[in-house]
């Protein structure tokens, strides 16, 4: 007789936005709290460590979970998930970011290659969020901004774990139904709470330090269950 499959799937769905509005690259000029308009020409960022908590505590840890979102790539925003087993789970936690181990692992593949350029250098490791686009508030060469934020070290270290809070929803997966999880990223978020950005001010960051630390802090809370 056939064996009862003992796992299932699972999709993370990932809609870029900017507060009410969806992300629109190179076109829709949007408003940040500090009152600077600007646009959007790239932003990516990394999705990592996924567990699956039940409500006793045990987990559920996604091997290998590492995933590129890119809003230039539509179905980089789709995640599917396999192989985990049959349960009913009440969380999920997930990294924004790359662990630590990963960034000193030497040269690696899939959406760690350094071929899509989110990677720097041994020392620095990998970019955890990119945001590119202009301001006219921006004084940077063109109006540029650039949000190049990274460091998996120290008292800069840039690495979000989140979970998401899924409203009571539980995660039920059997070998029968793939359950999809809605997320909202919203880039607004990486300009306020608890700090303001002002694109006047900062208009470019490109390594770890305290600038990167702060953006972070920031976009801790960009993503949030629809």
């Amino acid at each position: 007789e056939t064996p009862t499959p003992t796992t299932g799937s699972l999709r993370l769905d990932f809609d870029n936005v900017v507060g009410l509005e969806n992300l629109v690259l190179n076109d829709s000029i949007y408003l940040n709290q500090n009152g600077d308009t600007f646009t959007v020409s790239l932003f990516k960022y990394y999705i990592s460590n996924v567990k699956l908590y039940k409500a006793n505590g045990d987990h559920y840890d996604v091997p290998n979970s590492y995933y590129l979102i890119d809003a230039s790539i539509s179905n980089s925003s789709i995640i599917s998930i396999n192989d985990i087993p049959n349960a009913t789970y009440s969380s999920i936690e997930f990294m924004i970011g790359v662990d630590s181990t990963r960034n000193v692992s030497g040269v690696q593949s899939g959406a760690l290659d350094p071929g899509n350029n989110m990677f720097w250098s041994w020392s620095s490791g990998y970019i955890m969020v990119k945001l590119e686009g202009t301001s006219p508030q921006s004084s940077a060469s063109q109006n540029s901004i650039l949000y190049h934020i990274g460091g998996f070290t120290g008292t800069n270290n840039v690495l979000k774990v989140i979970t998401p809070d899924l409203q009571g929803n539980a995660i039920v997966i059997t070998s029968t139904t793939t359950p999809e999880i809605h997320l909202i990223t919203d880039v607004l978020e990486m300009f306020k709470t608890p700090t303001l950005m002002d694109f006047s001010v900062t208009n470019g960051i490109h390594m770890p330090g305290a600038a990167a630390k702060t953006v972070a802090d920031n976009f801790e809370d960009m993503i949030t269950f629809d």
